[in-house]
């Protein structure tokens, strides 16, 4: 495993062959990556952007591969990357984006998670900003690895994109993918990273984000307890935390989610399949 992690690095750095599993699986709707090849790895690495945003970029089998994240509010159609060479004229590169239609879950929850208190309102508001400035940094520091290892072992539900109504009431979609697990469960780093934030939230309860390198960043969220702080350097396996029900939940899991230019994808899309 070692010796894996390894070679994917080097391939984040190098043109690589086929074989190394070192770009996550591409899905071209609401919510996955694209892989866009936006030229040959024979210089340095462009800089590519969507919407103002910087984009992941990775050397791969000769050539330069944006690895775009893919908004839940994308509609179908082309998208557009702009793409500036160290030397040479910019260009754009598209992908087209086909529709998904995610299901609907509804769950019940106490009241007060629902029709917040104003004190209550007020808190998430805060948190709201924070938790952004968490997923949304950006570094020239290239991912150790973009295949991610599993977090906690345990069934994964497929709950992604999912549109979710709490006592009767639609919210935002669910944009991570949730692991049950009992409570005290240890929480693995899936990559090296750094530790960017930690704390407890009104919905997300106990947390930790992990900053992995040019945008690409994990958040762990309803943990029982912490193993790490912020400014902590962590390597892939290492005990991050602990799953628990902190937060708004109906019982012990993990809620794993993955961001890309600042956008949560599937995290399925980066695992192995269990």
């Amino acid at each position: 495993m070692q010796l894996r992690r390894h070679l994917i690095a080097l391939c984040l750095m190098l043109p690589c062959g086929a074989g190394l599993a070192a770009l996550p699986q591409q899905s071209l709707v609401p919510g996955g990556v694209a892989l866009i090849n936006v030229g040959p790895a024979t210089q340095a690495a462009p800089v590519v952007t969507v919407r103002g945003r910087r984009v992941l970029t990775v050397a791969d089998q000769g050539h330069w591969v944006a690895v775009l994240g893919l908004p839940l509010s994308t509609k179908p159609g082309k998208l557009s990357v702009d793409v500036q060479p160290l030397q040479g004229p910019h260009s754009q590169h598209s992908v087209t984006v086909v529709d998904k239609r995610y299901v609907e879950q509804r769950l019940t929850v106490a009241p007060g998670q629902v029709d917040l208190a104003p004190a209550d309102l007020a808190r998430v508001e805060v948190e709201q900003k924070r938790i952004r400035a968490a997923l949304d940094g950006y570094s020239d520091t290239l991912p150790a690895s973009l295949a991610l290892l599993a977090p906690v072992s345990g069934p994964r539900s497929s709950s992604y994109g999912l549109r979710r109504v709490f006592n009767g009431q639609a919210r935002a979609p669910h944009s991570g993918m949730d692991i049950a697990a009992p409570t005290g469960t240890p929480i693995l780093a899936p990559a090296d990273g750094r530790v960017v934030d930690q704390g407890d939230f009104f919905f997300n309860g106990g947390t930790v984000f992990i900053d992995h390198g040019a945008g690409f960043v994990t958040m762990y969220c309803h943990l029982s307890g912490y193993a790490v702080q912020p400014g902590d350097v962590v390597k892939a396996g290492q005990v991050i935390g602990r799953v628990g029900a902190t937060g708004r939940v109906t019982g012990p899991h993990l809620h794993f989610g993955v961001t890309l230019n600042g956008t949560m994808v599937d995290p399925a899309l980066f695992l192995d399949r269990p």
